[in-house]
């Protein structure tokens, strides 16, 4: 069964093997993004209190974000790399960096535990909440903290599911716990009255139910790679350069959380509560926009990196011209959407009036120009599934660090309508930074696919 997956792998039609593997990591990415959207859907409907509630609860998603970053550190680092090794025949090593890489996940895990215990309040305050806002951010975290180590196994190790080629697996691991999730919601929302806190705990069980879907595979005989107690001491040769290819998703979502914090904060000095409520709803509109694509990456980083350790160029071309159409042609529609009904998305995460107003016309800005991130996301990722980290983390730094967060700073300074200045910041980065990410692909893939595997092959001798 093995030799069948790995020769489909090199031989199968690449369009039919894509999408075979996409639809489903597609499917896990929407569902995942039900996670946070169902919460702030239940939330959001909250008699009385709702419109606060989902404020509160959007001031916490800066943290969420961080949290998942350090599971895509460990795992989006280490599968694109046990990939290659898989496409070296070289079984150990990539078994190795499983090892090593769940040990990894257990101790972040706790680490961050502890850091949000300690810290909720005064961070919460950061990512701006105000008066009214605070008790629901706080009754949400203080929960979703204490399942932090259940975020980071299902997050992080089914990412080794879909390195495998295991695409409809690493699909149901989402699905199970997003289904849990829907269903609980309601109940411990309502039915038990918990409110906010039930949305946390609902989170928080089906993260658990999840991350035990996820181990129960990779120890059992169905899995390619399993989790071996011998490999499960950290060793610095194997784990740091996962680390490294780790560091650009890492800071794609790390980021991520510090550019909410930075609108967050600009927008309640310029427009209060109001608009940092509709920020909650733009982020959530964006993450669907983007995860779906992520999706697409996903399903091609097991053939691009597979084929690339196997010294097999012309599909790892072909694979990613293929996977740059098909995100151009999801974006679009997307766009095309957002642009003509916004009033749809808004209505979704919430029945006030004012708010759905002020969502309504901040959406088409913040969103103008979203259709071009299918080119930085799919650029950004083949670099990862190639094992090149530089170029990698450079790319994840340019739209946010470099251009997104200074222009939400600078730009008010400009505008008399200082919201929407703020929104604005938003369509002039993605300009700019698709625009650099596609002269520097142009330039480096041709360069980096010149080199092949042989330098990987170097690098990584030492694992073994």
């Amino acid at each position: 069964m093995e030799v069948t997956r790995e020769n489909k792998m090199e031989t199968q039609s690449i369009g039919k093997l894509l999408f075979s593997m996409a639809f489903p990591a597609i499917i896990a990415q929407i569902i995942n993004v039900l996670y946070n959207i169902v919460d702030r859907m239940y939330i959001g409907h909250i008699p009385e209190i709702g419109a606060d509630a989902l404020t509160g609860v959007g001031v916490t998603m800066p943290l969420i974000m961080v949290i998942s970053a350090f599971a895509a550190l460990v795992s989006m680092g280490g599968a694109p790399r046990a990939s290659i090794r898989m496409g070296m025949k070289d079984k150990k090593a990539a078994e190795k960096i499983l090892g090593n890489c769940t040990s990894a996940l257990v101790l972040v895990s706790v680490a961050l535990t502890a850091i949000v215990l300690l810290f909720g309040e005064e961070m919460m305050m950061m990512f701006g909440a105000s008066e009214n806002t605070i008790s629901y951010a706080l009754d949400y975290m203080r929960i979703y903290a204490m399942g932090t180590i259940f975020v980071q196994l299902s997050l992080g190790l089914n990412a080794f599911i879909t390195a495998q080629g295991f695409a409809k697996t690493s699909m149901l691991t989402v699905t199970i716990g997003a289904v849990a999730n829907i269903v609980l919601d309601p109940i411990l929302m309502f039915g038990f009255g918990m409110g906010v806190k039930g949305a946390a705990l609902a989170t928080i069980i089906s993260q658990a139910i999840s991350a035990i879907w996820v181990i129960r595979f990779l120890m059992s005989k169905k899995s390619h790679l399993t989790i071996r107690k011998e490999y499960l001491k950290i060793d610095p040769k194997v784990f740091l350069p996962c680390v490294a290819l780790g560091l650009s998703p890492f800071v794609m979502q790390a980021t991520e959380s510090i550019l909410v914090i930075t609108f967050n904060s600009s927008l309640q000095r310029y427009g209060g509560d109001l608009a940092v409520g509709a920020m909650t709803i733009l982020s959530s509109v964006m993450q669907f926009s983007i995860l779906p694509i992520m999706g697409l990456t996903q399903g091609a980083q097991p053939i691009i990196s597979y084929n690339y350790g196997a010294d097999n160029l012309s599909r790892v071309k072909d694979t990613f011209k293929l996977l740059l159409k098909a995100t151009l042609v999801y974006s679009t529609l997307l766009w095309s959407v957002v642009m003509l009904f916004p009033q749809i998305f808004a209505r979704i995460f919430t029945g006030d009036a004012l708010l759905i107003a002020a969502t309504v016309s901040a959406l088409r800005i913040y969103m103008a120009v979203s259709l071009l991130l299918a080119v930085q996301i799919s650029c950004q990722q083949t670099f990862i599934a190639l094992g090149n980290a530089k170029i990698s983390i450079f790319l994840a730094l340019l739209r946010k660090i470099i251009l997104l967060i200074p222009l939400i700073f600078i730009l008010p300074q400009f505008m008399e309508d200082k919201v929407t200045a703020v929104f604005l910041a938003e369509p002039i980065a993605d300009i700019i930074a698709v625009t650099v990410t596609s002269i520097i692909f142009a330039i480096q893939f041709r360069k980096v696919l010149g080199k092949s595997s042989f330098s990987f092959k170097n690098q990584v001798t030492l694992e073994a």
